[in-house]
């Protein structure tokens, strides 16, 4: 496939055209002082575009939604949401845009979205605004769950604005140029639901079946089909949160996507001293959204999902609501497994260790975790070295020794190949503490330590030289690690 110059990119609006009560087009604010900040040129080879290209003036007004290809229509979507568990009829992109979908070099459907774009309909008086820090977050984050492999919306590139968002203090502006495979959101059949309009419901259902679940079409009932595919998608992704220590932050049913990929890095965090209550968020006052209780969040948002179904799945309430129940169910047992199979390759083992075996030594392992609040990914990296016979490292952050020695004797008694432990267990994630640094240094104007940062956590398997402050944990005494969304 030959790279098109951005602005000629060909971008469908096949969502606008299939779900126009979804959409109101809108166009972006004009961007007084575009200037390029981070791109991500392999991601642009993958999507077709030039990088080159993108990196003229011309590019960058692409970048911002200001010169768009002919029969380009970016809408604002319309979706509504729980917040914090509070129902909101209506939110929608408040400072955001789809330009458009697109085909990338492997054939994917991919929709190419503005963040921090201007003010929408949607804006709910907001300024339709974002600051430099918060996109490059979403930029550094986003780049370090792709190469963990965890599914992600991947961001492509930010632009400075040269306009100024005001905050507690005046802040440069930037724009967040975000791919996904799609934004629809629970979010989005809660909205359509809410309108009473089956007809609009079964044709957004249809657009997600389509789009991001094909199989659930052929089912005896598609409807109950693609909820359960979304079940089993969210089921998978948060058990890989967990297996790396991230905390989302806003699990709100606005964030939950009906691909199963991570959306809305706000005021996520990668959890160090590990505690299952550990809460990084400053609008989160009472831990909903704790690192511990995320699948509990997902499985209240998957109810929400289903509530929104129901007129889809059958004509009798009763009827659909036993059925949405029933497939709820399998939300637990998904998730559980999801999770024991990464901890057992976190832990080296074979698969033919019988869970029997398995969970009690899981639950001792985060006992003594919790206890000791070790660093979750330095830890299992130790680990590592104690499955080549030097348990030091690992001995040394743990304070009841017996103990561990004892777990120790029962994990190696089953055998664990250290080998693929380091192909699972990262040595670098994106530290908190070493992010804000990134993000303050890049908004007094100095580059450097961010594109340090993601060239560090594109490789985060690969134990390097050099890099031994990306591996540390926070200093002592540096105190609660705070993040905040910066709307």
């Amino acid at each position: 496939m030959s790279l098109a110059p951005a602005p000629t990119v060909p971008l469908d609006a096949r969502f606008a055209r299939e779900l126009p009560e979804l959409a109101r087009a809108w166009r972006a604010e004009e961007a007084p002082d575009p200037r390029l900040l981070v791109l991500d040129e392999p991601l642009a080879v993958e999507l077709g575009l030039d990088p080159a290209a993108l990196r003229r003036p011309e590019g960058l007004r692409f970048l911002v939604g200001e010169a768009l290809p002919p029969g380009a229509q970016p809408v604002a979507q319309a979706y509504a949401g729980h917040q914090f568990g509070g129902y909101s009829p209506r939110l929608g992109d408040g400072r955001a845009l789809l330009l458009g979908e697109l085909v990338d070099t492997e054939g994917r459907v991919r929709d190419l979205h503005l963040k921090g774009s201007g003010r929408t309909p949607f804006a709910r008086g907001g300024d339709g605004l974002a600051a430099v820090g918060p996109m490059l977050r979403e930029y550094v984050v986003s780049q370090a769950m792709h190469a963990l492999g965890i599914p992600t919306t991947r961001s492509l590139a930010v632009v400075a604005t040269g306009r100024p968002v005001v905050r507690e203090t005046l802040l440069p502006g930037a724009v967040l140029a975000r791919v996904a495979a799609s934004h629809l959101r629970v979010g989005s059949f809660q909205y359509a639901a809410a309108t009473g309009d089956v007809d609009l419901l079964r044709r957004l259902a249809d657009h997600a079946i389509a789009r991001h679940h094909p199989g659930a079409a052929d089912a005896d009932n598609p409807y109950l089909a693609l909820f359960e595919a979304v079940l089993a998608a969210q089921a998978s992704l948060v058990a890989r949160w967990m297996l790396v220590g991230f905390v989302h932050g806003v699990m709100n049913t606005d964030n939950m996507t009906i691909s199963g990929e991570t959306i809305d890095y706000g005021p996520c965090a990668f959890l160090e001293g590990f505690d299952p209550a550990t809460v990084f968020s400053s609008i989160d006052s009472g831990g909903r959204y704790a690192y511990g209780n995320q699948p509990l969040a997902a499985e209240w948002n998957l109810a929400r999902f289903a509530e929104a179904l129901l007129p889809l799945i059958a004509d009798d309430q009763e009827r659909a609501v036993e059925l949405a129940v029933a497939s709820l169910g399998g939300f637990r047992p998904r998730y559980n497994a999801a999770w024991a199979a990464g901890m057992r390759a976190k832990l080296g083992l074979a698969p033919t260790v019988d869970d029997a075996v398995l969970v009690p030594l899981l639950d001792d392992l985060q006992a003594l975790m919790q206890q000791s609040r070790v660093d979750l990914t330095s830890f299992f990296r130790s680990l590592g070295t104690a499955a080549r016979g030097d348990a030091e490292p690992a001995r040394r952050v743990v304070l009841d020794l017996a103990a561990f020695d004892a777990w120790l004797e029962r994990w190696r008694a089953l055998g664990s190949d250290p080998v693929a432990m380091d192909r699972v267990n990262p040595v670098y994630v994106p530290r908190n503490q070493l992010v804000q640094e990134a993000l303050d240094a890049a908004t007094d104007g100095d580059l450097d330590p961010l594109e340090r940062l993601v060239d560090v956590v594109a490789r985060p398997f690969d134990d390097r030289p050099g890099l031994e402050r990306y591996a540390a944990p926070s200093p002592e005494g540096s105190g609660p690690f705070v993040t905040y969304c910066g709307t």
